[in-house]
């Protein structure tokens, strides 16, 4: 019997085809800056009917996009995101613009990708490093234990108040006048990624109404 092959709607951008009897609706290629903490957050977004393909590939800015460029050109996906931080990179504006350009969406954050989980216990706007975002997780009151970039317990932990870093998120974007990334610090856009990801992960059920 013939396998049922791939059929990609050009108006709809939806990629769909059969997986034990499930639709895949949306399939996502995200392409990450860090090696290990980004692609194992994301990864554990997976549900019926989403496919999320999450890339660590140890490069910075500019050179992670056109990376994301030549990963897309390898498959079929409905959503490309590139995910960097700014740390000490200042051409995270012409990343994000140049990715843009491309079709591509992005998630950034303003120092490091540990903000979006500080948000989830506070609203966090002074600007601080990575060490220091570390050590307010490590709190008796946030996580409570030794912070690793790598601990698959983090997502399961951090689920329960994932809206409330998603509004911490968006009223740190809010005091800005302007939107520059490389600027606004502390700010994060990893949230748009996040409810995109959740908005999919849905039950196919709910998804089609």
């Amino acid at each position: 019997m013939t396998p049922n092959k791939p059929q990609f709607n050009r108006r709809t951008r939806t990629y769909m085809r059969t997986v034990d009897t499930v639709s895949v609706l949306q399939r996502f290629l995200i392409v990450c800056e860090g090696k290990k903490t980004e692609p194992l957050y994301f990864e554990q977004f997976r549900a019926p009917g989403l496919v999320i393909e999450a890339k660590g590939i140890g490069m910075n800015t500019v050179s992670l996009v056109k990376e994301a460029l030549r990963l897309q050109g390898e498959g079929t996906y409905d959503q490309v995101w590139c995910v960097f931080d700014k740390d000490d990179f200042e051409k995270i504006d012409d990343a994000i613009q140049f990715a843009h350009s491309r079709g591509m969406r992005t998630a950034y954050s303003n120092q490091a990708f540990e903000l979006w989980y500080v948000l989830h216990f506070c609203c966090m706007q002074n600007a601080l490093d990575r060490k220091a975002y570390i050590k307010m997780l490590e709190r008796k009151e946030h996580l409570g234990f030794k912070y690793q970039k790598n601990d698959p317990r983090l997502y399961e932990l951090l689920l329960p108040k994932i809206n409330i870093a998603i509004k911490n998120a968006q009223k740190l974007l809010r005091e800005y006048g302007k939107v520059k990334p490389s600027l606004n610090d502390p700010s994060t856009t990893i949230h748009k990624l996040v409810m995109e990801l959740l908005e999919h992960a849905k039950p196919i059920s709910e998804r089609l109404r």
